[in-house]
């Protein structure tokens, strides 16, 4: 982002850093530490929050950064960004409360903890930073209105394939031309996989089994997709998507043929995905023209003669960019993907295996069941579990595998704020 680079650069000869705390040192955290402590001059990250507090130490560790206070206290955190020393914890609600921090960045991929920590940020006028479609694509819209209420911006990232998607959306847009499909590029989709599959794939590139399976099992992909039509206004096709998968290496630039045009030239687009199209893992952007002259020169520029024409990023660069939404967010108050209005697609519960009366349903990319995009009116009109919710759901009744589960086969664990958050965002877009 030009604009960015420059900000920054002004941030920093004023020795005036955007101030930045992070909760979760993963896998995907510690890139995140990695880029802002070592590539982003203007930005300081003055604390890190992790439940295993070791890895929180690790994290600036792993970016040449030694010397750092163990905060337990409010007043111990705040005191260490006073004087200018970096601060671990393991209480993330620490940094959401305390002064001397612009912006919090979320990295857990986790629902009911992450909606506890963002919503603590927005209550203590933080910029909220997630790198989480699991709540966004739950209770993000609800947690957008009380971002706008009090004054602060909350984002999805630039890097994750739904901020890339919705940066050339917008670049679509601003030309002229009217987006009829968002799609995501992937290698892999099988709903079956899980944990024990995965392991292998996860140890070889030190990443979280589950958060491994949940790509894999298309869990993923349904949030991130249901984040970009949440963001855009768009809406699935049909439950699950459409999700072509074409010959490996098959150009992307295809992809008018794999879609029904009726699909995409009525109503107000949707958004897909397709696998084994290359350049994987990026994104594309269908859109049309309705001007005679614009489409001669949309030819022209070897985009074809339409009425199709497909634009696309051939990657997504994850941590490398979350900088930029940072100061996005900070500097210019604009979010890289954040809902417009209430949900238009949701992800529910789908079971993996015959689920039986009286299990515990896991977590997201666990044994028990795989997330499947679909439109929020049907969800609501039938009832059905949303995915980020299920987990500690205790089953009512035997459920056969591939079935979607319904909120009536669940008993839902009491004192949750990710329920009461969806029960008030059901009602508050209810009109």
């Amino acid at each position: 982002m030009i604009i960015i680079d420059s900000a920054l650069k002004k941030r920093q000869a004023e020795n005036n850093p955007i101030r930045v705390a992070m909760v979760g040192a993963g896998f995907m955290g510690r890139g995140v530490a990695l880029q802002i402590i070592q590539s982003t001059p203007g930005m300081k990250l003055v604390a890190v929050s992790n439940r295993n507090i070791d890895l929180a130490r690790r994290a600036y560790n792993e970016a040449n950064v030694q010397d750092v206070v163990v905060a337990e206290s409010l007043s111990q955190l705040e005191d260490a960004i006073a004087n200018d020393r970096y601060a671990i914890t393991d209480d993330a609600l620490l940094l959401c409360q305390a002064g001397g921090i612009d912006a919090i960045v979320e990295v857990t991929g986790a629902v009911e903890f992450s909606a506890q920590v963002v919503f603590k940020a927005i209550q203590h006028g933080k910029h909220v930073i997630m790198m989480n479609a699991e709540l966004d694509g739950t209770v993000g819209p609800i947690l957008k209105v009380y971002a706008d209420k009090a004054g602060v911006v909350l984002t999805n990232v630039d890097g994750d394939q739904p901020g890339v998607i919705m940066n050339l959306y917008r670049f679509v847009k601003g030309i002229g031309v009217k987006p009829v499909l968002c799609g995501n590029i992937k290698g892999l989709h099988d709903p079956y996989r899980n944990p024990t599959t995965q392991e292998g794939f996860a140890r070889k590139w030190g990443q979280n089994p589950a958060m491994v399976t949940s790509f894999a099992d298309g869990t993923k992909i349904s949030y991130e997709q249901a984040i970009v039509a949440n963001a855009t206004g768009m809406r699935v096709a049909k439950r699950g998507m459409f999700g072509p998968t074409v010959e490996a290496g098959t150009p992307i630039t295809e992809a008018a043929n794999w879609y029904p045009h009726e699909e995409l030239l009525q109503g107000p687009g949707i958004v897909d995905y397709v696998v084994g199209a290359v350049p994987g893992p990026g994104v594309f952007v269908l859109g049309t023209h309705d001007h005679s002259q614009q489409k001669h020169y949309l030819n022209l520029y070897k985009l074809g003669e339409g009425p199709l024409y497909c634009f696309y990023t051939p990657y997504h660069l994850c941590h490398f960019e979350v900088p930029n939404t940072v100061a996005r967010a900070v500097l210019f108050a604009d979010a890289a993907i954040a809902p417009i209005a209430g949900p238009c697609v949701d992800v529910v519960a789908t079971a993996k295996i015959d689920l039986k009366a009286g299990q515990i349903i896991d977590g997201i990319g666990g044994y028990m069941t795989y997330g499947l995009a679909e439109n929020s009116a049907v969800v609501n009109q039938d009832h059905l579990l949303p995915m980020g919710l299920a987990e500690g759901c205790r089953l009512k009744r035997d459920v056969p595998k591939d079935q979607v589960l319904c909120m009536d086969d669940v008993i839902v664990p009491d004192g949750r704020l990710s329920d009461k958050l969806r029960a008030e965002q059901n009602a508050y877009f209810s009109h």
